[in-house]
């Protein structure tokens, strides 16, 4: 059976101005979900961690590993806060809709929000202007738009166009590897619900695609991270 997102159209009666509303609730659970567990994860700080203080320092760790390997970690530390709500946002994300689905009649309001294309690519384009907002801070606005004409003015247009494929590239890698995963699993369901020789042979495919899926959520989450920190790294990076 075919699911729709709902939609709300024309808001405030503008016509290209359209709502998905299982986007909205779903962003609004992920929201939530990182919330509750980084509050409980750091309720009661040790010196020597146990449990999830050790997991929270451990994701702390790595996301200072993945600067590092960037940029100057003196330049680089006031990033941290981004790259942690990146890996933490967007993992959540991926993996939600990937535990299960809600549907109620026939719109789908439980599902993961990176397998969106509107979703990713606003977040790749935040990405990106936050980038430029950076190089502007760090340089001034002076010497950051000389580099788009460095070393001759011939670049303007090539930098221009890498700009906007890097929005691109960004939100639909994004997009397509968490969208195709729920496509194959929603098959996958289906197979399962038609009969019961269809149920058993689609259970084990099934688990073995969620468990791929998990390990695809957290690399897609690192990748994001790691290409964000890269592009931010060449706009405030005095070496680049």
């Amino acid at each position: 059976m075919d699911h729709t997102s709902p939609i709300v159209e024309d808001v405030l009666g503008i016509s290209w101005l359209d709502f998905n509303l299982s986007n909205v609730f779903m962003m609004a659970i992920v929201s939530l979900i990182i919330f509750v567990l980084c509050t409980w994860a750091s309720r009661k700080l040790q010196m020597k961690p146990t449990g999830m203080q050790n997991f929270m320092e451990w994701i702390v760790e790595f996301v200072k590993g993945i600067i590092g390997d960037t940029m100057d970690w003196k330049t680089g530390k006031v990033f941290l806060p981004l790259g942690l709500t990146l890996m933490f946002y967007i993992f959540v994300s991926n993996i939600v809709g990937v535990i299960t689905v809600g549907v109620v009649g026939h719109d789908l309001w439980w599902k993961s929000p990176t397998a969106d294309a509107t979703l990713t690519l606003t977040l790749s384009a935040m990405v990106v202007m936050l980038t430029h907002f950076y190089g502007i801070k760090v340089n001034g606005a002076k010497n950051y738009f000389k580099t788009f004409v460095s070393p001759v003015p011939l670049m303007l247009p090539f930098k221009i166009i890498e700009e906007f494929t890097n929005t691109l590239t960004l939100g639909l890698r994004l997009f397509g590897n968490i969208y195709a995963g729920e496509i194959l699993l929603s098959l996958l369901v289906g197979l399962a619900t038609s009969s019961i020789f269809g149920f058993f042979g689609a259970a084990l495919p099934m688990l073995a695609w969620q468990g791929f899926s998990l390990f695809i959520g957290g690399i897609q989450a690192f990748v994001f991270t790691m290409l964000t920190m890269v592009y931010m790294s060449h706009k405030v990076s005095k070496d680049h």
